[in-house]
């Protein structure tokens, strides 16, 4: 039984000594006797050194807005696609295989919404078909279903 004591000491003490902010340099260049291996300036200037900063929010990372009234059209006018996958955050909706209402060909789209304009340059469409890409005609057909669904949406929430 002491032998786990041991070891649990052993595992706990590597893990917190793990979680140290030890910088390369510190490493290949140890301190002299009685000095500190990290400063107060080095700790301020390190970037995710301790496991409350690896695991806290990334502040470098931006956010993407998307226009609301262009993602819920998009739903509306492919709702007859299977979703396999949204990601609001980026603005992808990923669609399975599905024939439309009154159609004899199987279509999937991937649909991307990249700025929170309600502009037809903030949004990219792509339809595929079991064969291959689907016309442009087709998929400027799709885009302008979902810009007309869209302005609808804007108009009926009266915040024009």
């Amino acid at each position: 039984m002491r032998w786990i004591a041991n070891l649990t000491l052993i595992l706990g003490l590597s893990a917190v000594t793990a979680c140290g902010g030890f910088s390369k340099e510190a490493v290949q260049n140890p301190p002299e006797r009685g000095q500190a291996y990290l400063d107060d300036k080095d700790a301020a200037a390190s970037d995710g050194t301790t496991i409350w900063e690896a695991f806290g929010p990334n502040k470098n990372e931006q956010s993407v807005q998307v226009n609301r009234y262009l993602w819920t059209a998009s739903l509306d006018v492919l709702n007859f696609l299977p979703v396999q996958s949204v990601d609001p955050f980026t603005g992808v909706i990923i669609t399975g295989f599905g024939t439309p209402p009154g159609g004899g060909r199987a279509y999937r789209a991937t649909v991307h919404i990249k700025d929170p304009a309600l502009d037809a340059r903030s949004l990219n469409l792509a339809l595929q078909t079991k064969s291959g890409a689907a016309s442009a005609e087709t998929v400027r057909a799709v885009e302008n279903a979902i810009l007309a669904r869209a302005r609808q949406l804007r108009i009926s929430d009266k915040k024009l």
